[in-house]
């Protein structure tokens, strides 16, 4: 099995906390001596270096000045909250609502030119209706107890998937069976889901499979993930977003996609196991 997203982000922590490990060195000070100058116990100039301890703005402005090496302290900090990015629970990126969140991807999904997605346990976001949209989303501001905007959050989402239709833009979706099973809103409003994502099909820049249940795996399911061209993925944990954007872990990303692929279905097949769910409904 490979290591939990999150070790992204704390690759980059390493990363930071070994610079400060360096000007403390080049400085010619000991933890104990840093410690002091910076008014707080050694242990915590041990953890900071350590990367047990995420160093705030506050801590590397002190770091910085305690080694005399002011002119650092800008780059350090925006190396520590890029890497802070990374890693972004959904509590925290929810607290006002979830249809801010809709809107601040505008951008991103604006410039992406080639999507691959990859969804084992609900509809891609893109590919949602606002009913679907409105009964997940509700589900999901009850379930972690942040403010329920999911009609709004709902409209939105639906608003920035007019990429789908706009711009020069290529789709390569892939589910899992699962997926046309799952029970999100009532039947109703899985028909009305399933029967769009038979009418999506058809557009020319979409592709769309299904990994079907009697699939022989070449890859074991996996936690959603989003490929926005070859600058970023997404992944999407039970309390986080992970945002990865170093290029040895995206291609790792894009090798699971095009391994999943070879064991979905497209076309009249995908179709075909779309109608059994929609039938399924009664």
């Amino acid at each position: 099995m490979s290591a939990s997203p999150s070790s992204s982000a704390q690759a980059a922590r390493e990363v930071l906390a070994a610079r400060l490990g360096d000007l403390r060195k080049d400085a010619e000070l000991t933890g104990h001596e840093l410690a002091l100058r910076c008014g707080w116990s050694p242990a915590k100039s041990s953890r900071i270096e350590r990367a047990k301890t995420p160093a705030s703005d506050a801590d590397i402005r002190a770091w910085c000045k305690a080694c005399g090496a002011e002119d650092q302290t800008a780059d350090l900090i925006a190396a520590n909250r890029q890497a802070d990015q990374m890693y972004v629970h959904w509590k925290k990126l929810h607290r006002h609502g979830m249809r801010r969140a809709q809107e601040e991807i505008v951008p991103l999904y604006e410039r992406t030119r080639h999507f691959r997605v990859y969804c084992s346990n609900v509809v891609p976001g893109m590919l949602q209706t606002e009913a679907y949209a409105t009964a997940l989303l509700s589900t999901i501001a009850t379930f972690q107890g942040t403010p329920d905007d999911s009609a709004t959050a709902a409209a939105s989402r639906i608003e920035r998937s007019r990429v789908l239709h706009e711009g020069n833009h290529r789709f390569a979706l892939l589910m899992e069976e699962t997926v046309l099973r799952y029970r999100i809103g009532d039947a109703a409003t899985m028909a009305g889901q399933l029967g769009y994502l038979l009418a999506v099909m058809a557009l020319p820049n979409v592709s769309l499979g299904v990994i079907p249940f009697t699939a022989q795996r070449r890859v074991w399911p996996l936690e959603a993930f989003y490929l926005f061209d070859d600058r970023q993925a997404s992944v999407e944990l039970l309390t986080a977003a992970v945002n990865v954007s170093a290029p040895s872990e995206i291609a790792v990303y894009a090798k699971a996609f095009s391994e999943l692929s070879k064991i979905a279905v497209h076309g009249s097949d995908a179709r075909a196991l779309i109608t059994e769910a929609i039938d399924s409904l009664g």
